[in-house]
């Protein structure tokens, strides 16, 4: 029997051991998947959004439990993950189930005489989810949800580090009555991912992950005609002007840089802020971050937990080491953080100055409670700066001045331009990258366009 183990980053225990799907599991599924999507796919908007709702009540039911899980799985603190489920996946689910029957209506086209005319909005077939851990019901809600309410089928393949996430997935559609078939889950290897991924029973694929996992995704359906999404890395930026609230924007980007072990595609990793505000700014961003309790995520005082491998905390801590050997200061005592432990995932969080583009810590993805901030003299500087880089999935600009931040959306590259917030979806907006951040869209109107196909009907009378 092939099996893994899921390894917690609270204490390194053994939280999870499953095993791996064979190949007639992977058929079996496929193959359920296929023939189900025929009937399902003819279900009332109506019927789909009362399973859903259904759904979503069953998540709702067992919160608690759920967040406590996902502590043990991926170290965020207790405190936290519930609203995981109360807050963000149920504002997305809600969303994307209230615009469903509007958003996936027959299009109308101005009529000639003896002719009618109309298209209609047809599920692709099956969607193949690949989630990633560390926001595991968030990332995957966006495409599991409206694919089935579009009258997809689903199969989810879940993190390794997050697998429970899949398997309340199946929990729920089952207390909610979806017929068997139209969602499935499988814990595979990627090398079984990429041969689903050929399978011609596979219609689309969603894929949150790294910039690799997105090219390894690409390879694998290079040989077919389907479209995949793809929400890859990001590095994403913030700019401080001279006219912020400068409490503001320091209690945010605070959050927006540590929340999750600032473990989180569009998590705040580097900041530009206006020289005349820029010693003010970071006295009082280090003088905040100090307050953050490093600890047992299971503990409810903790507000910062472990990373979720010690990997990923030597990664980061590489990147800090070589900013601070080419000129980069680090303004966190570590020592002050009496659970920071080099060779664990128990790490402090850092801020560093003195920083510039020629340091990976300002350039590459650092996934980790880690944020650079550097000054600069005007718009035009840091416009430059959030532009260079290869990922464009969110920025942000910190102004009182909505006409000037406009102008200045306009000119940064990237998915989402947010202004005096930041690391946040709202539901009713594409979620979308540009450059090495990926492409496709999730939520919003436009994301149940990836998963239909429009099919004409030219009708002479």
């Amino acid at each position: 029997m092939n099996t893994f183990k899921t390894i917690s980053p609270i204490d390194n225990s053994v939280y999870i051991e499953r095993e791996i799907a064979d190949a007639k599991a992977i058929e079996n599924t496929l193959a359920s998947a296929k023939s189900t999507q025929k009937t399902w796919r003819h279900t009332t908007i109506a019927e789909r959004a009362t399973i859903c709702r259904k759904t979503v009540e069953y998540f709702l039911l067992h919160a608690d439990k759920i967040g406590e899980e996902l502590t043990w799985q991926m170290g965020r603190p207790i405190r936290y993950t519930p609203f995981e489920i109360t807050k963000g996946f149920k504002e997305r689910a809600e969303y994307m189930i209230d615009i469903a029957e509007k958003t996936l209506a027959q299009v109308s086209v101005p009529q000639i005489d003896g002719f009618q005319r109309f298209i209609r909005r047809e599920p692709v077939g099956t969607v193949l989810v690949l989630a990633p851990w560390n926001y595991p019901y968030l990332t995957s809600v966006n495409a599991i949800i409206p694919a089935i309410m579009a009258g997809n089928t689903v199969i989810l393949k879940h993190a390794k580090q997050t697998p429970l996430c899949a398997e309340r997935y199946a929990e729920a559609f089952e207390y909610a009555g979806l017929p068997k078939g139209v969602f499935q889950y499988l814990h595979i290897e990627h090398e079984q991912v990429a041969d689903m991924i050929k399978d011609p029973r596979i219609d689309f694929v969603a894929f949150t992950g790294s910039v690799a996992g997105g090219a390894a995704v690409q390879q694998a359906m290079s040989g077919r005609f389907i479209n995949a999404g793809l929400e890859l890395g990001g590095k994403d930026p913030a700019y401080v002007r001279e006219d912020a609230d400068l409490k503001n924007a320091i209690e945010n980007l605070v959050d927006g840089s540590f929340f999750n072990s600032g473990q989180s595609c569009c998590g705040i990793e580097r900041i530009y802020v206006h020289e005349n505000l820029f010693k003010d700014f970071v006295d009082g961003f280090v003088a905040l971050t100090k307050d953050y309790q490093l600890g047992n995520p299971l503990e409810e005082t903790t507000t910062l937990g472990p990373m979720v491998r010690t990997s990923a905390a030597d990664f980061a801590q590489n990147q800090i080491q070589e900013a601070i050997q080419n000129g980069a200061k680090a303004l966190i005592d570590t020592s002050t953080f009496p659970t920071h432990q080099a060779g664990t995932p128990y790490m402090a969080p850092q801020v560093l100055i003195g920083v510039n583009h020629s340091m990976d810590i300002m350039t590459e993805e650092t996934f980790a409670p880690v944020v650079g901030i550097m000054p600069i003299k005007d718009d035009a500087e840091a416009i430059a700066l959030m532009n260079d880089s290869q990922y464009g999935l969110t920025a942000s600009v910190w102004t009182k001045d909505i006409e000037r931040a406009i102008e200045l959306g306009k000119q940064v590259e990237t998915g989402t331009f947010f202004m005096n917030r930041c690391d946040y979806l709202d539901p009713a907006l594409a979620w979308t990258g540009v450059k090495n951040s990926g492409r496709g869209v999730t939520l919003s109107a436009l994301g149940y366009e990836v998963l239909t196909r429009p099919k004409s009907f030219h009708l002479k009378m």
